[in-house]
C-alpha cells in the first residue's frame, strides 16, 4: 500500500478546465498515480464587467468536491493549488477562492501571468526532450503564455490576455465557422502578440514546443489522419479550411477531434495560427508536461537534467532489469551501421537518436518472458510513460521493438508518424542486424563488417573471409533474416571478402 507521505498533488484551476495530477517520486522522476480533468469553462461565466456568475462558480465548486476526496490521503504540505487567468481578473474571485479553499482543505494561490509562464516552462523542461533552447507556447482558456529559455532557465516570460474560451465568446459567439470569423480572431490575436514578437524572435529558439489542449487536439487529429507529428502553418490552415466547411460549431467534425475538445478548438486554432504567423514559427511539437508538472517538480525539488531522454532510458532499464552492457553493445553496432548508410539513406540526427533509444530498450520484453519478447517489449513501451519523447516517437519506438526479430509487421511501421515510412524501415533493418551480430553478448566476437546501400532498398553486408563458416549459428540467423526481409521486398545480400583481400 502507498504511504500518504509519498504522494504529491498539483491542481490547476484553469479558465477552461480544472486539472488534478497525483504522483509519487520514483528514481528521480515522477510516477503518475492519477489524472483527473473536468471541463468547467470558468471564463465563460465572466460578464462584461469581469464578474463571475454564480453558475460558473458552482461548476467549479462541484468539480473541486470531486478532487477533494483524493486529497484527503495527501499531506497539505505536499499539495499545491493554483488558479490562473480567469481568477486573476474576476472582481469577485475572493468569493470563489474562499469557498474553494474550504472544499479542498488547502490554500489556493492565484498566480500572476509571469509566474504561470515560469511554471509552464519548468514543466516542459522537466518532461520534454530535444534541443534545450526552446520557445514554449501554452494557449489556455483565458490567457496564452509565450516563454523562451535554455535548459532549466526561462529567459523571457509573457502572459497575454487571450485564450480559447475568451476568443470563443468574442469571435465565435454566433457559433458560425466562417473565414470572416477566423480572420477577425487571428487579427486580434496578432495585435496582442506584436508588442512582444521582436523580443522573442531576437532571443531565438532551436525548437518550438506547444503545451496546451489546443496543441494536444491538433496532435490527435494528425495521428488519426496519418500525418507526421510536426505541426506546421500549412497543416493549421488546412484544419481551418475543414472547420469552415463544417459551417457551424455544433456541426464541427474533423477526423481525430474529440467531442470534448470541439467547442473551443476553432478559437484555439485561430490563436495558434496567429502565433505561427507573427513569430515566423516553422514547426512545433507537443510538450510532455506543463503547469501541473512544473508545480510537482517544484515541490520535489528535483534537478532538471540536461538530457531528459537519458534519464527516462536509465529509469526504464533499471525498472525492467535490462542487461545494460548488451544494450550498449547493440547500440554501438547500430550506430556503426548508421554511419555507413546514413547519407545514401537520408537519415538525420533525429533518426540516429531514436535508433539508439530503441537499442537501449529492446530487451525489456525479457522481463515478461523470452517467448514473444518482442511483442512484450512493444506492449510495454506503448503503455509506459516516456518523459522526453513525443507520442509519435513513442509509437515509433514501440514499432521498432515489435519488429526487432522474426516476421516483419509493415503495418505497425506505417502507422507511426514520427518519421517518414522509409526512414522507419531503415531503422528497423539496422536494429535487427545489430541484434543478430551482437547475439553472442561478447565484444570480442563482433566482426569487422561493412554495409553498402545498392539502391533504395537493397543492402549488402560484407563480412570477413570465412566468417560465416566459423560462426554457424549466427550464419543461420543471418540466412533466416535474408528470408524475413525478402518477404517484405527488402533485398539483403550477404558476401564475404575473398582470401586475397585479407
Amino acid at each position: 500500500m502507498l504511504k500518504s507521505s509519498s504522494l504529491y498533488a498539483a491542481i490547476d484551476l484553469g479558465s477552461n478546465s480544472f486539472h488534478m495530477l497525483v504522483v509519487r517520486e520514483v528514481a528521480g522522476s515522477i510516477q503518475v498515480i492519477s489524472r483527473v480533468k473536468r471541463k468547467v469553462r470558468l471564463a465563460a461565466g465572466l460578464d462584461k464587467d469581469n464578474v463571475l456568475s454564480e453558475q460558473a462558480m458552482e461548476r467549479g465548486w462541484q468539480c473541486l468536491r470531486l478532487f477533494s476526496e483524493h486529497l484527503q490521503d495527501i499531506p497539505a504540505s505536499q499539495v499545491r493549488v493554483v488558479a490562473t487567468a480567469t481568477l486573476r481578473i474576476a472582481k469577485n474571485a475572493d468569493i470563489f477562492v474562499e469557498k474553494a479553499s474550504k472544499i479542498l482543505g488547502n490554500t489556493i494561490k492565484v498566480i500572476q501571468g509571469e509566474e504561470e509562464a515560469r511554471l509552464i516552462y519548468q514543466g516542459v523542461a522537466h518532461t520534454t526532450g530535444g534541443p534545450t533552447q526552446r520557445l514554449v507556447v501554452d494557449i489556455g482558456g483565458g490567457s496564452t503564455e509565450l516563454v523562451t529559455g535554455t535548459g532549466a532557465k526561462a529567459s523571457q516570460l509573457f502572459s497575454l490576455e487571450m485564450g480559447c474560451v475568451t476568443w470563443l465568446e468574442r469571435y465565435f459567439s454566433d457559433r458560425t465557422l466562417t473565414a470572416d470569423n477566423f480572420a477577425k480572431a487571428e487579427s486580434a490575436a496578432q495585435q496582442i502578440i506584436m508588442p512582444v514578437a521582436e523580443q522573442l524572435i531576437h532571443h531565438g529558439w532551436q525548437i518550438c514546443v506547444g503545451a496546451s489542449g489546443t496543441v494536444q487536439a491538433i496532435q490527435e487529429i494528425m495521428i488519426a489522419q496519418g500525418m507526421d507529428e510536426l505541426i506546421t502553418l500549412p497543416k493549421l490552415q488546412e484544419l481551418k479550411r475543414k472547420a469552415i466547411v463544417c459551417g457551424k460549431l455544433e456541426e464541427l467534425e474533423i477526423e481525430g477531434l474529440t467531442f470534448e475538445r470541439a467547442l473551443v478548438f476553432p478559437s484555439g486554432l485561430s490563436i495558434l495560427i496567429a502565433i505561427f504567423k507573427t513569430l515566423n514559427i516553422e514547426n512545433m511539437t507537443l510538450a510532455g508536461g506543463a503547469l501541473r508538472e512544473g508545480l510537482v517538480y517544484g515541490m520535489l525539488d528535483l534537478p532538471i537534467e540536461q538530457d531528459i531522454r537519458a534519464r527516462t532510458l536509465r529509469n526504464i532499464q533499471h525498472r525492467f532489469q535490462v542487461d545494460i552492457e548488451q544494450a550498449n553493445r547493440v547500440k554501438q553496432l547500430a550506430e556503426h551501421f548508421y554511419l555507413q548508410v546514413a547519407k545514401p539513406w537520408g537519415l538525420d540526427q533525429r533518426s540516429r537518436d531514436l535508433l539508439s533509444s530503441a537499442c537501449a530498450l529492446h530487451e525489456i520484453g525479457l522481463s515478461v518472458d523470452f517467448r514473444k519478447s518482442a511483442e512484450h517489449a512493444s506492449y510495454l513501451l506503448t503503455h509506459l510513460d516516456l518523459p522526453g519523447y513525443t507520442p509519435a516517437q513513442k509509437r515509433l519506438l514501440a514499432s521498432l521493438l515489435k519488429n526487432q526479430s522474426g516476421a516483419i509487421d509493415l503495418a505497425s511501421l506505417s502507422q507511426q508518424n514520427a518519421l517518414p515510412m522509409q526512414q522507419a524501415i531503415h531503422l528497423s533493418r539496422l536494429l535487427r542486424l545489430a541484434i543478430i551480430f551482437a547475439s553472442r553478448r561478447r565484444d570480442d566476437t563482433l566482426p569487422a563488417l561493412r554495409l553498402q546501400v545498392n539502391s533504395a532498398q537493397s543492402l549488402t553486408i560484407t563480412l570477413p573471409y570465412n566468417w560465416l563458416a566459423s560462426h554457424p549459428l549466427r550464419a543461420e540467423n543471418l540466412q533466416q533474416e535474408v528470408q524475413w526481409q525478402s518477404y517484405v521486398n527488402w533485398p539483403l545480400i550477404l558476401e564475404e571478402r575473398n582470401n586475397s583481400s585479407l
